[in-house]
């Protein structure tokens, strides 16, 4: 058991005692127990000062720019794919392709290509994509829009056939090829 000699006096009755030092270690304990935890709680509970809130436009704020085009690639239909150029809410352009299942067996593995999707995706960002240039960054957005009974199989062979398409990106000193569209998975 812990405990402290508090040392003897000089006269005929001894002074030592002990005290007792569990209870303090108990209370100790918990105190920093308690401490440690809200400490934590603190931290989540700050608020972020910068929150955007309605009013009036600040004058150093820049002015918004307009939604950037998205791809939208519908599977639901099984005889064709169609693909939706959107900007924001608008509609831009809807192109129909149509759709031709081509299942391949690599030994016990069944896998499903799209060359048609594949080419025409390809062709439509030529065409509208808005990230061309090495320098930029950023890469389009493909959304690829299916339904619950889609097999897994046919989803992995469109996002193939997205992932076909290739424009050049900045690595450093080289320029290498990389997919045009960063693809969303969304399933209704």
């Amino acid at each position: 058991m812990a405990g402290i000699d508090v040392g003897g006096g000089g006269g005929k009755r001894a002074l030592d005692s002990e005290i007792n030092m569990i209870p303090m270690i108990d209370l100790l304990m918990v105190t920093i127990s308690f401490l440690l935890l809200t400490a934590v709680w603190t931290h989540m509970a700050r608020i972020n000062a910068d929150a955007q809130v309605p009013g009036p436009p600040r004058v150093d704020e820049v002015t918004p720019t307009e939604p950037e085009k998205q791809l939208h690639i519908e599977m639901r239909a099984t005889d064709k794919f169609v693909l939706i150029w959107k900007q924001g809410n608008t509609v831009v352009n809807t192109i129909d392709v149509p759709r031709q299942d081509n299942v391949q067996s690599a030994g016990n593995v069944k896998v499903v290509r799209y060359p048609d999707l594949a080419a025409k995706i390809q062709a439509e960002w030529q065409m509208s994509g808005t990230h061309r240039d090495a320098s930029d960054k950023k890469i389009d957005q493909a959304i690829l829009h299916t339904d619950n009974e889609t097999p897994y199989m046919y989803i992995i062979g469109v996002i193939d056939a997205i992932y076909q398409a290739h424009r050049p990106y900045n690595v450093g000193t080289k320029v290498e090829q990389v997919p045009s569209f960063n693809v969303t998975f969304s399933v209704n």
